[in-house]
């Protein structure tokens, strides 16, 4: 921890210490202050002092407080959950405090605290799954559950992150089967239903999102459409673009300069005369390779830093070979 991060999580402590109030109070005092530091945070180490705090308050918190208790520990798994690198322990502890919280959640909470748990345990199962340490499926039913609550009238901005979320938990499923292209077509239909439910001015960060996952869908879509694929992609990673920006959303602004590239260096410069090459878009590639590629390295994202990393050498050592890079 640098010496900022810890000054600021000691002041935490010393201003919670110092106050004249119940234990459970000091407990909601450390959790909303957890929450602050979630919401913008300026390294993984702001994370990481989200989820100490959150332990400070459970360790304070009587056991019959089980309510405020379960509220906690799924606060202190979205703080997990968003940790960044490729160890999967933050994830799996993710998951088991959204399961001790859910019982009392169930029972005691809100319905819009439910659906919000469900959702993010099954945001936590799929990115379990993707590394092979958990179901799928079990995603897909916590979506499923969270949308008993979250209807599109009511709820816009959780129903079309659900929709995202099934389908990119669709497109997960191995394409080994009759049945993949439609699951593809299906995952960019139900992108396409929720931007109809979003929009940019009152639901930015997920009119982003969904634009930023229907741009992934079009680009890797196994069609004989490949460059009208492309192009359509385009369009939709600079329609995220409008929101995500490297000072307030880095990280995501980098995963979708980072789509973007991929996009880009399979492009003709000019669609219409493909036999022109592509050296324009794989400079432009290669600009936001590397913008990417910084961005991760600041903020401790090994997992995608090494992927644009492969990326950027691929492409420099294609480049300097005299190679145009298409389908």
């Amino acid at each position: 921890m640098n010496s900022l991060a810890r000054q600021q999580f000691e002041s935490a402590l010393r201003m919670v210490e110092a106050e004249q109030a119940t234990v459970s109070e000091k407990a909601e005092m450390l959790m909303e202050v957890a929450m602050g530091l979630q919401q913008k945070p300026k390294s993984s180490e702001d994370l990481a002092n989200a989820v100490a705090l959150y332990e400070k308050a459970l360790e304070l918190l009587p056991e019959t407080e089980t309510l405020l208790r379960a509220r906690i520990q799924a606060r202190m798994g979205t703080a997990l959950q968003s940790l960044p690198g490729s160890d999967t322990a933050p994830l799996h502890r993710a998951q088991a405090a959204f399961k001790a919280a859910l019982p009392v959640i169930e029972a005691q909470g809100s319905p819009a605290e439910q659906g919000e748990i469900w959702l993010n345990l099954g945001l936590v199962i799929q990115s379990l799954a993707a590394v092979g340490q958990a179901k799928i499926t079990d995603a897909i039913k916590a979506y499923q559950r969270a949308l008993r609550v979250f209807d599109a009238e009511r709820y816009p901005a959780e129903y079309a992150i659900l929709h995202n979320n099934l389908a990119t938990a669709f497109l997960s499923i191995p394409m080994t089967d009759t049945r993949a292209k439609m699951r593809e077509a299906l995952a960019v239909q139900s992108f396409e239903a929720a931007l109809k439910v979003v929009n940019i001015i009152d639901h930015p960060a997920e009119y982003a999102m969904l634009q930023n996952n229907l741009g992934n869908a079009l680009q890797y879509a196994s069609s004989a459409h490949v460059l009208e694929n492309n192009l359509r992609a385009l369009q939709a990673y600079d329609e995220a673009l409008r929101v995500r920006n490297p000072r307030d959303t880095p990280l995501e602004y980098a995963n979708t300069i980072a789509n973007k590239a991929n996009a880009l260096r399979n492009l003709p410069d000019d669609p219409e005369h493909p036999e022109r090459g592509n050296q324009d878009n794989i400079r432009r590639a290669l600009a936001l390779y590397r913008e990417a590629r910084d961005i991760f390295r600041r903020f401790g994202d090994q997992a995608k830093l090494e992927l644009v990393e492969a990326a950027l050498t691929e492409l420099e050592r294609s480049r300097g070979n005299g190679r145009e890079l298409d389908d």
